[in-house]
């Protein structure tokens, strides 16, 4: 499969990039749920792709969708190529295709999900971004988004 190429069938993996803590969220093989999966703390270029390897064999993972954050008139912002470089990364060491979905927001519903849960600010942390992951990768299911389009603007 080339890196053009998106699988229309199989588990993806809903990642929240982050440079120090990475949400991971994982769906079902129908692609009808997202679920949280891991928040997982960066170590080391070897190790972190040992750790996706392994979610991609033990999980049967045929594509990653990444969190774009992008500001709200659309454009893309110096996160934006971070998460790029990334996906990137990502698609070299698993063989496995990447595409981006508009994170705008994603972050702030989670934490406003959590809150309403009555967590603590620990137990919030503990859950943020896998919970952010899953609003990328939900929404992204729900867009049934297969090939990378530019965030446009907010509407009013």
């Amino acid at each position: 499969m080339s890196g053009d190429e998106f699988p229309a069938t199989g588990r993806l993996a809903g990642i929240d990039f982050g440079t120090v803590r990475i949400g991971v969220a994982i769906s079902d093989p129908q692609r009808q749920l997202a679920s949280p999966w891991d928040n997982y703390t960066r170590r080391s270029p070897e190790l972190d792709a040992r750790y996706f390897r392994e979610l991609v064999r033990t999980e049967r993972i045929a594509g990653f969708v990444i969190g774009l954050p992008v500001h709200s008139s659309g454009r893309e912002s110096r996160k934006s190529g971070e998460a790029r470089r990334f996906g990137q990364w990502l698609a070299e060491v698993t063989e496995r295709p990447v595409r981006y979905y508009d994170e705008r927001y994603t972050t702030s519903q989670a934490l406003d999900a959590l809150i309403a849960a009555e967590l603590t600010k620990k137990q919030r942390k503990k859950r943020l971004d896998k919970l952010a992951a899953q609003i990328i990768l939900a929404g992204f299911l729900e867009s049934r988004q297969s090939a990378d389009a530019p965030p446009g603007p907010l509407s009013d």
